[in-house]
């Protein structure tokens, strides 16, 4: 009698790429209840102040989102890839302060700028090669740049101070200017951050570093690699907050030692409130812009609505803690998810 082997069942989809696209759709959600916070926040606000989205109102509301914006989509690549940057307030304030003696030298608003990313691009190389080659804790590197930065801003600069009238006034009018009420410098971030997003979702590159912050070991495994890749993570992450800087400085015009400090906070919150998962792998730069957005905006609503702000940090504290809750529950719920469906399928 002829046996017939039994056809062999297909292979059950890999529970990695399931749990990414679970993960994925989860985000996602979360990205447009995010905005849906804002629309809703902004909407009570301007029934409490009918003058709150004025021309000039939403020219400020954008133009006060944008920097952070800027430098929470660096950030964002490099929580992707499961490390973080506490740098970027020292950054963007030693960057801003170069902008401006070259300007108030005589120089160009372009080289400016230019000169204001190659020293971000500097220190966020510097960052990468201490974290990818010298496999030191990104906390430790960052958090000992941070303060590196800052001691060197303070010597530099010591108790000079660059303000609005030692800026030429084309550049003062580009920081303020715009079309209608969205002011240039929110046009040159909604760019930065589009080129980025698509980089993410489009090249190779931009995906590995999901899988890097997914599982540093199996991204090794499969041959990407992982130092290469944490190292353009940190010099971009580097190279926006320095052009963060100059745009402060075109932004606000007034810059000294005390610039940036205490940013590299308020970029993590932006970042963590906006769904980038800070244990690495998951969320987007879309997301930590709407979480920028949100954070600036509250500083903006609660003064409209005749509240005090010092609610405002007390508030970004609050709305951090429920975003960490957030993720912890929805790694759960994945984790279980794909339990079942693994114990479905045999």
């Amino acid at each position: 009698m002829t046996m017939t082997a039994p056809t062999p069942a297909p292979p059950a989809e890999a529970s990695p790429e399931r749990g990414a696209r679970l993960v994925d759709r989860v985000f996602k959600m979360r990205e447009l209840a995010i905005l849906l916070v804002f629309l809703v926040m902004i909407g009570v606000t301007q029934a409490g102040n009918s003058e709150f989205l004025s021309e000039q109102g939403i020219k400020d509301l954008l133009l006060n989102a944008t920097i952070l914006v800027l430098v929470a989509t660096g950030q964002a690549l490099v929580v992707i890839t499961r490390n973080v940057d506490l740098s970027v307030g020292s950054t963007l304030g030693i960057s801003a302060f170069a902008a401006g003696l070259y300007l108030q030298d005589g120089g160009s608003g372009l080289v400016a700028v230019l000169l204001a990313v190659a020293i971000g691009i500097g220190f966020g190389l510097l960052n990468g090669l201490l974290v990818s080659l010298g496999q030191v804790p990104a906390l430790v590197v960052t958090l000992g740049m941070m303060y590196v930065i800052r001691g060197i801003d303070s010597i530099w600069v010591g108790s000079r101070q660059i303000t609005a009238a030692d800026l030429p006034d084309g550049f003062n009018d580009f920081g303020s200017g715009g079309l209608g009420a969205v002011p240039w410098l929110a046009l040159i971030a909604l760019v930065v951050l589009v080129a980025t997003a698509y980089y993410l979702k489009q090249f190779s590159s931009g995906r590995e570093l999901y899988a890097l912050g997914s599982n540093p070991e199996a991204a090794r495994l499969a041959g990407i690699p992982v130092r290469r890749r944490t190292l353009v993570a940190y010099t971009v992450c580097g190279a926006l907050a320095g052009l963060a800087g100059a745009m402060y400085l075109a932004r606000f015009g007034n810059v000294d030692s005390a610039t940036g400090t205490g940013y590299e906070l308020t970029v993590v919150s932006a970042v963590v409130v906006g769904g980038v998962v800070f244990t690495g792998g998951s969320g987007s730069v879309y997301g930590a812009a709407l979480g920028a957005l949100l954070l600036t905006s509250i500083g903006s609503v609660l003064p409209a609505l005749g509240v005090s702000s010092v609610w405002v940090l007390a508030i970004n504290g609050t709305l951090l803690l429920l975003a960490i809750a957030v993720d912890r529950v929805v790694a759960l719920r994945v984790a279980s998810a794909l339990k079942k469906r693994n114990a479905r399928n045999g």
